[in-house]
Parts: structure tokens; C-alpha cells; sequence
């Protein structure tokens, strides 16, 4: 039996399915070790402010690193067992940039995951990736991220699902919004998002996700190069490193919530 239409009155509870973009990598958490919050942290705040004290519950299962077959698999089977109200299911990003990744197989993947989604839980919200033109190593992949967020956007009218439009959010396409590894979001980032995800759920948000950012002092393209070098030496070389052992920053990293606790 379908689950029943859930409208923003209704959700008392929420769970966030993913990757290292879900789990809030970019944006340090207040605890000691290597906490973050997120924008589906943030997003649960906001949602929470909706409704009484502990009246709302909270679950973040995503894990950094992790593909879209072992999110369908680790994660997809929790959030059904929880049945929130509503889901965030953000997955295929690692694997779209992976070395001859087909988007249309991704695709058809994600859909069946969103199709069992749906017949368990009350929402879910879909993410689309977002406009790398910008972004360093990433911009050669825009066509693949593209075509991959067609079809994202296409799943959502067949399952009447939400989605969290990302490639429209143009304030993330400047540099500020993005941490210093260039492939996670910034503490500023992921509030965009947030307000972006809330909006789309039919929230009043406190701030434009769009504002315009601060002008900045134009850089010369001597300080772009340094940058560029160090970025890559510090970043792009150990993720390619990874990448040729075949290992995940996630290995050995677990849900940092679980269980739907109140806020």
C-alpha cells in the first residue's frame, strides 16, 4: 500500500539517507573529534521549529564515501524500518564521478531505491547534483552530472517526490561556499541548502538561500595558480590515491544518528 501524502503540518519525523554531502562533511560539528553538522542537520532544526518541544525526531543515517549501491543497501532498509515522515535520499554523486560511470545506469538504480522508498515512508525528497562548471577536475564531468539530474528530476515527477533542485541554487556555484578540499560544501554552503530544502517542503525561511554573497577583492591569476597547486597537492593527490587502493574515507566510519531521536 502507497504511503499516505505527507504535507509540512505532518512531519513530526524525518530521516536523511546519503553520503558525505548528507552527513555534513565541510561543516564542523561543536563536539570534539571529526563531527559535522550539514545541511540535513539544519534542515531538522527548521523542520523542529514547526513543531513542540520534543515533539519532532531526527535521524541522519548517511555516511561519506559511500556509493549509491551500498546506500540502497545500508541505509534504504533503516529508514524504511524507522518510517519517518519524510526522507532525504541524496545518492550517485561518487559514483557519477567515477571513471566510466554510465548516468543512465545510475539512474535506473536510484529509481528503483525511490520507488521502494516511497511505498514505506511518507515522503521523499530528492536531491539533483549540482552545476560544476566552476569546479576544478569536476567541471569535466558537468555533462554526466547533467544528464544524471535529468533523470533525477524525471524520477521525482513519476513518484510525485519533492525534489531539492541543486544545480538552480546559484550561490553555491561561487568559491565561498565550498570547503577547502572543493568537493564539500562550507559551513555557509550547507545553510544555503538547507534553506533551499526547507523552502522546497513549504517552509518560511529566515534568509534568500540565493542572497547574493559579499563582493569580493578580484584575485590575479599568480594567487589562483598557487592556490590551484596547493589545493591539488593537498587534496586531489591522497583522493586519487584512494581512489587506485580502493579505499573510502568512510571506511570504518558509522551513521552518526542512528535512531529518530528528538531535537
Amino acid at each position: 500500500m502507497a504511503a499516505t501524502k505527507t504535507t509540512l503540518k505532518t512531519i513530526g519525523s524525518y530521516a536523511a539517507i546519503g553520503d558525505s554531502f548528507t552527513e555534513g562533511v565541510g561543516d564542523p560539528g561543536p563536539g570534539p573529534g571529526e563531527t559535522f553538522l550539514g545541511w540535513a542537520d539544519r534542515l531538522a532544526v527548521l523542520l523542529a521549529d514547526q513543531r513542540e518541544e520534543n515533539e519532532f525526531r531526527y535521524a541522519n543515517l548517511a555516511v561519506r564515501g559511500r556509493l549509491l549501491d551500498q546506500i540502497v543497501a545500508e541505509q534504504v532498509p533503516r529508514a524504511k524500518e524507522l518510517a519517518p515522515d519524510l526522507v532525504s535520499f541524496c545518492a550517485g554523486g561518487n559514483d557519477i564521478i567515477r571513471p566510466g560511470s554510465d548516468p543512465d545506469d545510475v539512474a535506473e538504480r536510484f529509481e528503483a531505491a525511490v520507488a521502494d522508498l516511497t511505498g514505506a515512508v511518507g515522503q521523499v525528497m530528492i536531491t539533483t547534483g549540482f552545476d560544476t562548471r566552476g569546479v576544478p577536475v569536476l567541471k569535466h564531468l558537468r555533462g554526466k552530472v547533467a544528464t544524471y539530474s535529468a533523470h533525477v528530476r524525471a524520477i521525482a515527477d513519476r513518484y510525485d517526490c519533492p525534489v531539492l533542485d541543486l544545480w538552480s541554487l546559484k550561490s553555491v556555484q561561487d568559491r565561498r561556499a565550498w570547503d577547502d578540499d572543493r568537493l564539500h560544501l562550507s559551513p555557509e554552503g550547507h545553510t544555503r541548502v538547507a534553506l533551499r530544502a526547507a523552502q522546497v517542503l513549504g517552509l518560511e525561511v529566515p534568509a534568500d538561500p540565493d542572497q547574493p554573497w559579499p563582493p569580493q577583492q578580484p584575485r590575479g591569476s599568480v594567487d589562483v595558480t598557487r592556490d590551484n597547486i596547493q589545493w591539488a597537492r593537498e587534496y586531489l593527490v591522497p583522493w586519487i590515491g584512494r581512489r587506485l587502493r580502493g579505499e573510502s574515507s568512510g571506511d570504518h566510519v558509522e551513521a552518526k544518528r542512528p535512531d529518530l531521536l528528538p531535537l
